[in-house]
């Protein structure tokens, strides 16, 4: 959990984009929005988080509005994040 917490804080796109989410489902464009970064960035970040477990697309089968929210160990990382 350490080593997750440390690759997290390692980026502020990461960070911003999980606590954007401990609000609850979004599209990219929401988050992008929220955390005033630009669109592109936010894509690559949901990507790097996926691929950590920590966020999920709950609707993967649209190609336009996609949905994503922390999975359990996002939340956990959100509660153990400093601010």
């Amino acid at each position: 959990m350490k080593a997750t917490i440390e690759y997290i804080e390692k980026s502020r796109y990461r960070s911003k984009v999980l606590k954007t989410l401990a609000n609850g489902a979004k599209m990219p464009s929401e988050i992008a929005k929220d955390t005033d970064i630009v669109q592109n960035h936010i894509s690559n970040t949901l990507k790097q988080l996926k691929d950590h477990d920590l966020v999920e697309c709950i609707n993967p089968e649209v190609r336009k509005g996609r949905l994503y929210r922390l999975t359990d160990d996002g939340e956990e990382i959100i509660k153990n994040l400093q601010d």
